[in-house]
Formats: C-alpha cells, structure tokens, sequence
C-alpha cells in the first residue's frame, strides 16, 4: 500500500519561512518523479514544484520560482518543500504527489501522478 506523508504546515507571518516534508512508503521511490500542488478554499488544485526521479531537474510554478526550493533523499524516501518569502497568497494546503516517468521527466499536470498524499494546511498571515 503506497502511502505518501505530508508534514510541517502551519502558521506563519509573511515574510517567513516554513519546510514541508512528504515521506514515502510502498513504491520504488527511486522511481518516481515528485510534485508538490496545493489548493486554496473555492480554487482548483494547482502546481507548486516538481522534482525529477533522482533530483537533477526541478520546474517551479512562476508564483513561487526564486522563493521555494525542492530537494529529496531516495535513501530516505523523502521530499521537501522550502519556503521562504512566504505571502499570504500561498495560503493553502499542500499535497505532495508521486508520478511514475522517466530518469529525467518531470510533469506540472495533475493527472500524471498517480499517489497522492493526505495534505497539510499552510497559513500565511498578514
């Protein structure tokens, strides 16, 4: 049973930073290209980050490129999602997503992942 684990969400003021984690279990995590989307209230679930199956490319949604960073460890089944320069508007929550492509692939479209974690709710206040 493939599980997907997001942890780190919470309140913090604009301007700050916050490191969401998303820790894998039940696949080939190696295998897999990493995403990260988020969804705020009465908005579609949207792209955030992407990180390819052993972390030589990453793509970032233009709202967050220069202030969020990516990275993950396939010896510890994890990916993680820094965020700095937090702004009210990346208040949401955040799920980190497994899609399975090749060595060098990665995919801001939804419908490529194929294991979706639970969420984590991120709060960014004024």
């Amino acid at each position: 049973q493939v599980q997907l684990v997001e942890s780190g969400g919470g309140l913090e003021q604009a301007g700050g930073s916050l490191t969401l984690s998303c820790a894998a279990s039940g696949l080939t995590f190696s295998r897999y290209v990493m995403g990260w989307f988020r969804q705020a209230p009465g908005k579609r679930r949207e792209f955030v980050a992407v990180i390819s199956r052993i972390g030589i490319n990453t793509w970032f949604a233009a709202s967050v490129k220069g202030r969020f960073t990516m990275s993950r460890d396939n010896a510890k089944n994890t990916v993680a999602l820094q965020m700095n320069s937090l702004k009210p508007e990346d208040t949401a929550v955040y799920y980190c997503a497994a899609a399975p492509m090749g060595p060098l692939a990665v995919t801001a479209d939804v419908d490529d992942y194929d294991y979706w974690g639970q969420g984590t709710q991120v709060t960014v206040s004024s």
